[in-house]
């Protein structure tokens, strides 16, 4: 087994160089299929101290919405007029989704960004939590909110590339699955991206 992973491997890890990455780095024929201007989006990849380890904070995205219901997302959303840049983003969506206030949470620093296939490009923000914190979710966006081990998500043995089609075509994703969680797409690319940097 191996040993927790704490804030300062963290805070090395985002030293290090590293490309952006996109939805086309597993799929290159779609690249040129997709067209329109990326709109910026802050998530929030939040860590919470555990006795037996650092956890990540996730989301699982209420079955109403329009966009990407029901799968599993880290709380975050597309950067509004009012917000100063993506972190302030990642922050007040965060508040707003699962009721983390801002001034509990210390900014480690930002990932690069990743390019979705529904235009978005998002600037992860890794936020260390320094308080106790009960999560409250915002019923009209989250359906449940829970954790994962740090070092779970940060052993690359733990993902794989699965796919299925999507517009008629077929699409490879990453994924990490967590028990009954099957943490997919977005989510584990970035995740996969950190884990590449912590390298378990």
């Amino acid at each position: 087994m191996e040993p927790p992973i704490d804030r300062t491997t963290l805070e090395a890890a985002l030293h290090m160089s590293g490309a952006p990455s996109s939805d086309f780095d597993l799929n290159p024929d779609f690249s040129g299929a997709v067209t329109g201007d990326l709109r910026a989006a802050g998530v929030l990849i939040p860590i919470m101290d555990h006795p037996k380890g650092p956890r990540l904070v996730l989301t699982k995205r209420s079955s109403a919405l329009k966009h990407h219901p029901g799968q599993i997302a880290f709380p975050g959303g597309r950067v509004d007029p009012t917000d100063t840049d993506p972190i302030d983003a990642a922050l007040r969506e965060s508040e707003e989704e699962i009721g983390l206030p801002r001034q509990i949470v210390d900014v480690i620093g930002t990932l690069p960004t990743h390019e979705t296939v529904t235009r978005f490009q998002i600037y992860p923000v890794l936020g260390w939590i320094r308080d106790d914190f009960v999560p409250i979710a915002e019923p009209g966006e989250v359906s449940e909110i829970f954790t994962v081990p740090m070092n779970h998500v940060l052993n690359a043995d733990n993902f794989n590339v699965q796919s299925r089609l999507w517009c008629g075509q077929k699409r490879s994703f990453f994924t990490v699955p967590y028990g009954p969680y099957y943490i997919w797409g977005a989510t584990a690319r970035i995740l996969r991206g950190l884990a590449d940097r912590v390298q378990l």
